[in-house]
């Protein structure tokens, strides 16, 4: 008895060593541009594993083994965006001071969303972390100001000459105004998404920023993180989300608490969430 398992517990090990890494690599795919892809390549695997074992076409087999190191090399060109998100994370540092700084500067973004909400004015902002947005965005007009509800509300004034776009914030300072956003490629969100609420899934995507959006048309207030899109926020969600975000807490962070956050699920929903071909409201909370 004691002669198996001897020999056995190394096997067992690597199984469960590879179930756990497929387990992982399979949640941290999911919901991500590149699980369509995933799943049509998985797909075209197995059948063409089953038709060589079937038919016994060696040389096809052949292929087939030999070509993980093309199927390694195409995932990391598919999933590049969110690969580069968390190996930032890694290396993330507060970007902020204190927790009293970061609160200041998260009032600024609520404030403004708030007044350009009153009055339905257009506005999408983005609040860069580890990852430089500059690198993300396509144009932009250097600003470099510090950020205020006031300065914010200017630069999103209709017809002003930088009002189109998106800004960036970086602390406390705005970066830059103009920018234009890429825009997400998924086809699974409701045909009425704008363009601004598109743009902003689309940074969230590539990068780790918090984009925040206000709609022209209705004055709704959203937000996107990690290619998810939250809409119709109040503005308590909307602190409260950046709060959770960006507050560093007062001991860094150790490598098992950065790994369980990684693996947990990505942030609650608020009001509404988009995910799939509609838009659902998401279960009242619970009032205390």
């Amino acid at each position: 008895m004691l002669e198996i398992l001897q020999k056995s517990w190394r096997p067992a090990l690597e199984i469960l060593i590879l179930a756990v890494g497929i387990y992982y690599a399979t949640r941290f795919v999911r919901g991500t541009r590149g699980w369509p892809v995933v799943i049509g390549f998985a797909v075209l695997l197995l059948a063409l594993a089953l038709v060589t074992v079937v038919l016994d076409l060696r040389v096809l087999r052949w292929i087939l083994i030999n070509a993980t190191v093309f199927i390694i090399l195409g995932a990391l060109v598919v999933f590049q965006p969110e690969i580069r998100r968390i190996l930032a994370e890694l290396g993330n540092l507060p970007l902020f001071g204190t927790a009293h700084e970061q609160r200041e500067n998260i009032e600024v973004v609520v404030q403004t969303c708030e007044r350009l909400a009153d009055v339905r004015i257009g506005a999408l902002i983005a609040i860069e972390q580890s990852i430089q947005l500059q690198e993300a965005v396509e144009s932009g007009i250097s600003v470099n100001c510090e950020a205020t509800p006031e300065m914010l509300e200017t630069i999103f004034f209709p017809n002003n000459a930088i009002h189109d776009g998106g800004v960036l914030i970086k602390g406390d300072r705005i970066t830059h105004a103009a920018c234009i956003f890429p825009l997400t490629q998924r086809q699974d969100f409701h045909k009425s998404l704008g363009t601004r609420h598109r743009a902003a899934i689309g940074l969230s995507e590539e990068t780790d920023a918090a984009v925040v959006v206000v709609s022209e048309e209705t004055g709704a207030i959203s937000y996107a993180y990690k290619g998810q899109l939250v809409r119709g926020v109040t503005a308590e969600t909307l602190r409260a989300f950046l709060t959770s975000l960006l507050v560093q807490p007062a001991k860094s962070r150790t490598w098992l608490a950065w790994l369980r956050s990684r693996m947990a699920e990505r942030p609650s929903p608020g009001p509404v969430v988009v995910t799939k071909n509609e838009i659902r409201p998401a279960p009242p909370a619970s009032g205390k």
